[in-house]
């Protein structure tokens, strides 16, 4: 971390928050300490469930509970920073520690991205292949999706942190941001930041429309099999749990392209910020509630699970 310090005229940061009203700060900060207590919450009892119920150890929780440690972990890369910063006059943070938290915001975000990919071709092959399911998705098959999904979460976040240690920043070291974001970051560079605009724009677009492809594919094909199932509950049914899942999908990639792949003159800082807070807080907090609270072997196992407890 030494070179990457004599690299930058600033040693720290100093993170504006999201907000500078004063009268703002203490609502904000119990309103989103609750909301990462309800993402621990809920993550962590997912994860305890799937692993406590055997009925549950198939590639579909499989995904679901690594897609709940992601959650868990990028979560906590940014909302205690964030609840600093209600509750200190100056929130700062080291140049060391600005980019470590933007490495592992990067790699968890883009594992999040190919794991909803995952899921999705899962349900793909579930509902339109059903009978070679257990051979297309094997142990082995799944271990490979997941380390793929990793591998493609340090590549992303390898490229984009090291573009970002490359830079020089100004003495100038206000980042107008609750977090170490890329672009917020790009503004306080003092050389030419084309480099880093160019990565953002093919990173990010390969990030967000490799998985959103595969995602929209899968989907279509699950929905061309839906429209030739006879029972009319069967087929409400399977609607549900789509519409479920491409709203947490939409809401995830719409937020995330929505800030990296508009020119940064077309979307204020402001706006940014707000855009971020769905995949950083909301999305995290939301995906146990959208992928598990609406499955019924979810509940079956919560109520197992509560019922040896209650025994004991």
């Amino acid at each position: 971390m030494r070179m990457i310090a004599e690299n930058s005229s600033v040693t720290e940061f100093i993170l504006t928050g999201l907000t500078s009203q004063p009268e703002l700060q203490i609502p904000l900060f119990f309103l989103f300490l609750g909301f990462y207590m309800v993402t621990m919450v809920g993550n962590l009892g997912l994860i305890m469930l799937i692993g406590l119920n055997s009925h549950l150890h198939t590639p579909m929780y499989f995904f679901l509970y690594n897609l709940s440690f992601i959650d868990l972990c990028y979560s906590t890369v940014i909302t205690p920073k964030m609840l600093m910063s209600f509750v200190s006059k100056k929130n700062i943070i080291s140049y060391a520690g600005c980019m470590t938290q933007l490495f592992f915001f990067l790699f968890f975000v883009v594992s999040e991205s190919f794991t909803l990919s995952a899921m999705a071709y899962d349900r793909y092959v579930a509902i339109c292949n059903p009978l070679v399911y257990t051979a297309t998705m094997s142990p082995q098959v799944c271990l490979l999706f997941l380390l793929g999904v990793y591998v493609m979460g340090f590549a992303g976040a390898m490229a984009h942190t090291a573009c970002m240690v490359r830079l020089t920043f100004c003495a100038n070291n206000l980042v107008d941001h609750y977090m170490c974001d890329i672009l917020p970051l790009l503004e306080r560079s003092c050389i030419s930041t084309y480099v880093n605009e160019l990565v953002v724009f093919v990173v990010v677009g390969m990030d967000i429309g490799v998985p959103t492809a595969t995602i929209f594919i899968s989907y279509a094909l699950i929905l061309s099999s839906i429209f030739r199932i006879r029972s009319t509950e069967g087929r409400s049914k399977a609607f549900s749990t789509c519409s479920s899942h491409i709203t947490a999908v939409s809401l995830f990639f719409g937020s995330g392209a929505f800030m990296y792949l508009k020119p940064s003159s077309l979307l204020p800082m402001n706006q940014g910020k707000v855009s971020s807070l769905f995949y950083t807080t909301v999305v995290p907090m939301l995906n146990p509630l959208i992928y598990s609270l609406r499955n019924k072997d979810v509940k079956i196992a919560l109520k197992k699970t509560l019922s040896k407890n209650s025994f004991f």
